[in-house]
């Protein structure tokens, strides 16, 4: 299995059953430069939450590619008004895909949908986090949270291989928070993500991996640059 990161918190995740893209901010995001036309195949697109730098382009790749997008009803029923092809789900909830199992988990944020015509924001539904199982390993996208004590359960309930885990601030967890939410995950390896794309949430990230083998030393820290891949 291959996983792509294409910066911010967006992440490509190629395995024998499928293809699928987390959260696609790709036109606009300054720290990639991948185009969403590279994309011309795809088994599923998977937005944790209705805010532009994670549902990005992803009406766009659906209609493109035909994919589904999986999102919590609210945000689907949005997606599906736009002409993409939708799979609603919601948190707790799980489904069998052809490339594998996708679990919706609880995440501490929002979702709002910024209006075409610069109004209101338009309702979202909750944001959530990703659990999948494709290939027999379990993969955790946190979405953009802030540390909740369920993520211990998360992790007593799912032997998770990878766990991709917001270190930006201010609008996410920090890097001490997300040391913390290794803690209780207990995941092989953790990917930091949703950090230095903007000034505002602009980290060291060497402080993340340093605080994590300190703290956490059962789960090894890999930092992606956009455009590398984790085999696993």
């Amino acid at each position: 299995m291959h996983i792509h990161f294409h910066g911010h918190a967006c992440f490509e995740i190629e395995g024998k059953a499928g293809r699928i893209l987390i959260d696609p901010f790709l036109t606009d995001n300054p720290s990639t430069t991948t185009k969403p036309d590279d994309f011309t195949q795809l088994d599923a697109i998977l937005v944790t939450h209705g805010h532009n730098d994670h549902l990005g382009d992803a009406i766009y790749l659906s209609r493109r590619t035909g994919a589904p997008i999986i999102a919590v009803a609210e945000l689907a029923a949005y997606c599906r008004s736009q002409g993409a092809e939708t799979h609603a789900m919601h948190i707790g909830g799980k489904h069998q895909f052809p490339f594998g199992w996708v679990k919706l988990t609880l995440a501490l944020h929002g979702s709002g949908i910024a209006s075409p015509d610069g109004g209101n924001m338009i309702y979202g539904g909750p944001p959530c986090g990703f659990l999948l199982q494709i290939e027999g390993k379990w993969l955790y996208h946190a979405g953009d949270t802030g540390l909740f004590g369920d993520m211990e359960l998360i992790g007593l309930r799912h032997p998770i291989e990878v766990a991709m885990l917001p270190i930006g601030d201010n609008y996410v967890m920090g890097i001490d928070e997300a040391v913390h939410a290794s803690q209780l995950l207990r995941p092989k390896v953790v990917i930091p993500m949703h950090y230095n794309t903007f000034p505002l949430i602009a980290q060291d990230v060497g402080e993340f991996l340093h605080l994590l083998q300190r703290r956490a030393p059962e789960s090894q820290g890999k930092v992606l640059n956009p455009g590398e891949t984790l085999v696993i």
